[in-house]
């Protein structure tokens, strides 16, 4: 028996209870009707002639609901004579190829079959102008060559920079559609200008694309679409702060906290950026992003595996704390550092400790958590950042649950169950 082995076969687990959190949750129960009327209300329509090639964007993100908005939109654009398409739209995501963007859209569901009309993907962009702070303008050269471009993205936080505009259309049109290139330039003097730098590339976007409009999506805590907005070009720029503090306002938390280990046991570019959000757990990768009060106190994050949809991209793994050989062997370069090459954002793509099973990267930051008791670690464990109604907590933290209006205790305690290789068995 090696040294970790040694070291580590004597930390204690707790025993866990599982609880309920809740949320505001407001929502939409009709998707299809509340979209198709916002979009028929909204007059990006009244420009779209018969044979009009129009280019609708396809995002990295995990978005709820997006292939079928996608289909909408497409139907509905058909529908009035034209021939749409889908272009991804996700800067230097897929591995900065085309074949890997076009993957990414299908791994989301976002399929030809499903929404019925084209992928084309291609990373070659074309120079459209010069933004007023001399950055060159790029952006795909599918969509500029088209006749016109509707944008479709969920306005969020973003989890690298704080400012009226952070991920939503602005940033999509100038990063996303901006592809590899653009997005490295609009990267390239780092987040402390991130903003800056996207309303300058729009601007020049703006005035020089056949924007025909943005579908605008906000998601409550549940990651369910809870606001639909069909913007014209004009407007996108004076209602995108407004749902920008929405999402804001709806952003999910732990309830409970602060903690001395939180168990994450997925992340992948699918859940977020950084493989996870940011927010939930209060780990950042830049500094422009300023502490909050309300952001949770975590001394250690252990991450378990990658996302199947997520192909090796470990972004955001360097921002943790303990790992385990599972994802290591799953961590793919190639997938993986194109978008750290492109942000300039060193940290997260750095390997955290390595071990070799579930087991023992949870003991590890147990120890390491600087407790004196280690029977008394203050431990959370959830499915990913976009699944936090049900989790587990140690059950030391029983009381303060119970105490909690958020908060019902389901069941437990009970002891977590692992296999012959020392790996929890999911059981969410």
């Amino acid at each position: 028996m090696g040294f970790i082995d040694e070291n580590l076969k004597h930390i204690p687990l707790p025993r866990m209870v599982r609880i309920q959190q809740q949320f505001e949750r407001p929502r939409i129960d009709d998707i299809s009707r509340e979209f198709l009327i916002k979009l028929r209300n909204s007059g990006t329509l009244s420009t779209v002639r018969k044979g009009m090639r129009i280019a609708i964007t396809g995002g990295s993100r995990g978005i709820s609901n997006l292939p079928l908005f996608l289909r909408l939109l497409a139907d509905e654009l058909k529908n009035n004579g034209a021939i749409p398409f889908i272009v991804p739209a996700m800067g230097s995501h897929g591995g900065a190829t085309a074949e890997g963007q076009r993957e990414l859209l299908e791994r989301m569901g976002i399929t030809e079959k499903y929404v019925g009309i084209p992928i084309q993907s291609s990373m070659e962009t074309v120079q459209i102008g010069t933004a007023s702070n001399g950055l060159p303008v790029f952006v795909d050269k599918l969509a500029w060559e088209a006749d016109g471009i509707f944008l479709v993205n969920r306005i969020k936080p973003h989890v690298g920079f704080r400012g009226r505009y952070e991920s939503g259309l602005i940033k999509m049109l100038a990063i996303g559609l901006g592809k590899q290139h653009g997005a490295e330039i609009c990267h390239q003097l780092g987040f402390g200008r991130m903003e800056e730098n996207i309303l300058a590339i729009v601007d020049v976007c703006l005035n020089r694309c056949q924007i025909l409009g943005g579908i605008a999506l906000v998601e409550n805590p549940y990651h369910e679409t809870c606001k639909i907005e069909v913007l014209r070009k004009e407007e996108i720029i004076k209602r995108e702060p407004e749902l920008q503090e929405l999402s804001k306002k709806l952003l999910p938390k732990i309830h409970i906290h602060p903690l001395d280990v939180l168990v994450i046991d997925e992340i992948g570019k699918n859940i977020g950026g950084t493989g996870f959000d940011n927010n939930v757990v209060g780990r950042f990768h830049t500094p422009y992003v300023l502490p909050r009060p309300e952001d949770p106190k975590i001394s250690r994050i252990v991450a378990l595996d990658l996302t199947s949809e997520t192909k090796g991209n470990a972004n955001g793994l360097g921002i943790l704390d303990f790992t385990t050989q599972r994802v290591f062997d799953r961590f793919s370069m190639e997938e993986t550092y194109p978008n750290c090459l492109t942000s300039t954002v060193t940290a997260s793509v750095k390997i955290p400790m390595v071990l070799k099973n579930d087991l023992q990267a949870i003991q590890a930051a147990i120890k390491t958590s600087n407790i004196i008791d280690f029977t008394t670690v203050r431990l959370a464990r959830i499915k990913n950042t976009l699944a936090l109604d049900v989790i587990e907590i140690s059950e030391n933290l029983i009381g303060e649950a119970q105490g909690n209006p958020f908060v019902e205790v389901l069941h437990g305690p009970y002891t977590w169950n692992f296999d012959t290789e020392g790996n929890l068995k999911k059981e969410w």
